[in-house]
């Protein structure tokens, strides 16, 4: 092989014929997106399937964050995104309020937030009563604990997100996992 030939995918291809596929857009090509290889590398196939149904998967403006390696965003960061999917679930965030304020501040008007949550079920219990007191129990724990395996009830989860300035979209199940999309209600210039 040449010294000026490189090995990409099956082919071998001159330092030319490189930067032409560097330079194609990955949409046209048949090369894998970045995105999509990551959301599968983090376990997060059916999060790639609901980002699909949602026609949003091939947002060219998204940002996804991890949920393993943390990465620093300023708002310059995000002034051109248009979708922000996290993939750690709401339960398992210590700061839960302070991190859906922030992102009602630095995401720009009208962009989705998307993500996901592991709702409790009711398990077959007798009696709502007893339900509603192991969740205050639970929660009291939690709060003396500082546990971040947040108990997490559907319309529970539509309120926090409303009352922090998201618009519920959709809320689908999959998986034992509650995807949910919203929409940004900021105004521009707030």
């Amino acid at each position: 092989m040449e010294g000026n030939s490189v090995l990409y995918g099956a082919e071998i291809l001159t330092e030319e014929e490189k930067a032409y596929k560097q330079r194609r857009p990955w949409t046209i090509s048949n090369e894998v997106n970045p995105v999509h290889e990551n959301l599968l590398q983090e376990g997060c196939g059916t999060f790639l399937e609901y980002l699909k149904w949602l026609g949003l998967a091939y947002e060219p403006e998204m940002l996804v964050l991890s949920s393993r390696y943390h990465f620093f965003y300023d708002q310059n960061d995000m002034k051109g995104v248009k979708v922000l999917v996290n993939l750690k679930k709401l339960n398992n965030i210590k700061h839960l309020d302070s991190f859906l304020h922030i992102l009602y501040r630095v995401l720009p008007p009208q962009a989705y937030f998307t993500g996901c949550f592991k709702e409790t079920k009711n398990n077959g219990r007798n009696g709502a009563h007893l339900m509603n007191t192991s969740l205050l129990y639970k929660k009291f724990i939690d709060f003396l604990d500082h546990k971040t395996d947040r108990i997490m009830i559907r319309s529970n989860v539509e309120e926090l997100l409303d009352s922090h300035g998201f618009k519920v979209v959709d809320m689908t199940e999959m998986n034992g996992i509650t995807y949910f999309n919203t929409l940004n209600q900021r105004k521009a210039g707030e």
